[in-house]
């Protein structure tokens, strides 16, 4: 997995640097291009970090249930929760755009 890493990042940097452009262009990739970018990652990291909070409470809380039946109303809030990492994604993304 690591290796996996690895050469994705290093594909990437000389992939990119295959399609470097002039510098007048790098300064207009700064000024409002890098905002959508830091916009995506905000949304990106948030979802993948939601989705896999998730999966581990969601799998944990229907494990609880099947012995317990009473515990569903207290393990469903929870699922809840990690959902709500996707929304600070999505509103810290908004603020980057908006400001």
């Amino acid at each position: 997995m690591k290796r996996a890493v690895a050469f994705g990042v290093f594909m990437l940097a000389v992939v990119g640097g295959m399609f470097a452009q002039e510098a007048g262009a790098a300064e207009a990739l700064s000024g409002n291009g890098l905002k959508y970018i830091a916009a995506a990652i905000a949304v990106g990291v948030s979802c993948i970090a939601g989705g896999i909070a998730v999966g581990q409470i969601g799998a944990a809380a229907m494990g609880a249930m099947s012995e317990n039946a009473e515990l569903s109303g207290k393990a469903l809030p929870f699922v809840g929760l990690a959902e709500g990492i996707c929304l600070w994604g999505f509103l810290v993304a908004l603020l980057i755009m908006i400001l």
